[in-house]
């Protein structure tokens, strides 16, 4: 198939100020966003972005989970139509550019399109994938879930937050549950613009960041107890600390992590102390370990290593102990010719670029699972993200999109 021209470049000033407009809608508290999945604020981004689609011509679909897919036509009707896209709903202290990026960069595709007058022989739709984040309805990257047949609609349907509202009834409230069903379209190739979400494209002064493979992941949720006693009276010798075993579990999991460099991570994350008292011996503590890698023999290892590890911790320390498994997904391999586009069109431009590993959950990674698919990554400041002082350049926005320009519109077909 034929690639677009060196010369053909989105507008950069126009996606710039299509961010900023967005970002007025749902302000944190300090600079960023707080548009969490199904609010009055998601409602209001929605219906911008809506209206942004219908002053450039698509057609909007929408399905039962509230995914909007906004149709530019091709020039054959039976032609499986290109995805591009990723989400607009923010953590509760996120930034401007996460997920947000993906779906405007998106929009600005087939505003410059339009502007050339280009026709592409495949449909192009750019889509907005409801409740990515998963920070008010776990888990993350719903709504592709259920997409790619991963999660099943009602149960989706019955996901509640912290206040026990329904993801269902809350879709209803706001206005967005389609009637579309979910997964009845077929994609020739879906891409996803996305900030890098760390620090090495910017530590290497690197444009662009050509995602090969997605981070497989296991979460474990470690229940370790021992026995409340006074931290003063104690005698060292017997007490049974399941403070101290979370701890010596915390330096086990980063010790794994190490072992399989360069790509596996691991830390411990969220964690509760029972009593939490200042003078009281830790009896019970409760915490996740979230380890990583590409490579499913890898994950699968540092898994055991770890659940063998924490026995071995506890069984020398006179604790009982349970993990349970509580999320997975495999690693994820990229559709190597969407990758080639990608890293094609990143060549072809003139822009420097190196394959790289997303340590982050996407919604490409669940469509994987259904269409050819790749991402684009661009630079953020620090590699800081779900952080309102979330930050990238107006530099770092252009290349990723005009790489993510030529990918989609090389795969769409131009017509001459």
């Amino acid at each position: 198939m034929a690639a677009p021209g060196e010369n053909l470049r989105i507008n950069a000033d126009r996606l710039w100020d299509t961010l900023m407009e967005m970002a007025k809608i749902g302000p944190g508290v300090a600079g960023g966003n707080n548009r969490q999945t199904l609010t009055d604020a998601d409602a209001q981004g929605r219906t911008l972005f809506k209206k942004w689609c219908e002053d450039a011509g698509l057609e909007m679909g929408v399905d039962t989970m509230g995914t909007m897919f906004a149709r530019r036509e091709g020039t054959d009707p039976d032609a499986l139509p290109v995805y591009v896209g990723s989400h607009l709903d923010t953590q509760p202290t996120g930034g401007k550019y996460d997920g947000v990026l993906g779906v405007l960069g998106g929009l600005e595709i087939i505003r410059t399109l339009n502007d050339l007058g280009i026709r592409t022989k495949h449909p192009i739709v750019v889509t907005n994938w409801t409740n990515e984040e998963g920070a008010r309805f776990a888990p993350a990257m719903l709504a592709s879930g259920v997409f790619a047949g991963v999660h099943d609609l009602e149960w989706a349907y019955g996901r509640t937050d912290a206040e026990g509202k329904r993801f269902g009834d809350e879709l209803e409230r706001i206005g967005w549950k389609g009637d579309e069903p979910v997964g009845a379209r077929k994609m020739r190739a879906f891409f996803e613009l996305h900030i890098e979400q760390g620090p090495i494209l910017e530590d290497e002064g690197t444009d662009i960041g050509v995602v090969t493979h997605g981070q497989g992941l296991w979460w474990l949720q470690v229940t370790i107890e021992g026995k409340d006693a006074h931290t003063g009276s104690t005698p060292m010798p017997k007490r049974r600390n399941a403070g101290l075993a979370m701890a010596r579990v915390m330096e086990l999991v980063h010790e794994v992590a190490m072992d399989y460099q360069p790509n596996a991570v691991g830390a411990v994350g969220h964690v509760e102390v029972y009593p939490n008292s200042r003078n009281v011996i830790a009896g019970k503590t409760v915490f996740t370990v979230d380890i990583r890698s590409p490579d499913e023999k890898t994950l699968n290892t540092m898994r055991a290593r770890v659940e063998a590890g924490i026995a071995t911790i506890c069984d020398a320390m006179d604790l009982s102990f349970s993990v349970e498994p509580v999320g997975h997904f495999a690693p994820v391999t990229f559709d190597k010719d969407c990758v080639k586009a990608i890293r094609d069109a990143a060549e072809r431009l003139g822009y420097s670029h190196r394959d790289i590993v997303s340590g982050a959950g996407h919604d490409a990674c669940w469509i994987n699972q259904v269409a050819p698919t790749a991402m684009v990554m661009c630079p953020c400041v620090d590699g800081l993200s779900h952080n309102e002082a979330e930050e990238i350049t107006r530099d770092w926005a252009r290349a990723g999109a005009d790489v993510l320009f030529h990918a989609v519109v090389e795969t769409a077909q131009i017509v001459e």
